[in-house]
């Protein structure tokens, strides 16, 4: 959760999304944090018992948006239009944007402009604390989001590992993303195929965890 991020790091690319204190889903955010420090992270993506589906990945969804969001504020002075001129996770993969309102036709942008769109589009999507219920989308909503958040990771892992390391974030950076790993695998949340980026990383993080 965002507790694991040292204070030195505390930029973030975008605002950073704030769980009203005092709300129920503070207070299911409090439970994860309690758990996730543990250290047993199978067992702190879990369900709570008596709890709501809906609200328990809304939750972590927010959560996982600003632990991205802080990540990836770290290393925006090298990721730019040059360095990374399209949105890529390898030679292999490659992501173009589109949004279905503002854009609907997929565009081949650099990554700092997909992350900006993907971060703004996140944005947009997360207000879901507001006391009323639930889409009925809002499954098919929350997997895309973590669809493309899963990106943003993948093109950090692939594109700027080395800085990450120079920052001594490398701790940071793997914790949050065991933790997303986790918890998408545990609800079933992203396609097999989407996380093909970093099938070898994500392997080596569940044996460790056995």
């Amino acid at each position: 959760m965002s507790f694991l991020f040292s204070s030195r790091s505390s930029k973030t690319f975008k605002p950073k999304k704030n769980i009203p204190e005092g709300s129920h889903q503070y207070e299911l955010l409090k439970h994860a944090e309690a758990t996730l420090g543990s250290g047993n992270l199978r067992q702190a993506v879990m369900l709570p018992e008596g709890e709501d589906l809906n609200e328990w990945i809304a939750v972590n969804t927010v959560d996982f948006f600003n632990q991205i969001n802080m990540l990836y504020g770290t290393i925006t002075e090298f990721c730019t239009e040059a360095s990374c001129p399209v949105m890529s996770a390898g030679p292999r993969y490659e992501y173009h944007w589109a949004d279905g309102t503002n854009i609907k036709k997929p565009i081949k942008c650099s990554a700092p402009k997909y992350i900006d769109y993907l971060m703004t589009w996140v944005q947009d999507r997360v207000n879901v604390y507001k006391g009323v219920p639930f889409p009925k989308n809002f499954m098919s909503v929350a997997k895309t989001i973590l669809k493309r958040l899963f990106r943003v990771y993948a093109h950090i892992y692939h594109q700027h590992f080395d800085s990450v390391m120079q920052l001594q974030e490398e701790a940071h950076l793997n914790t949050s993303f065991k933790h997303f790993i986790f918890f998408v695998q545990e609800f079933n949340l992203i396609d097999r195929r989407e996380l093909a980026p970093l099938q070898e990383l994500i392997e080596k993080l569940g044996s460790k965890d056995r």
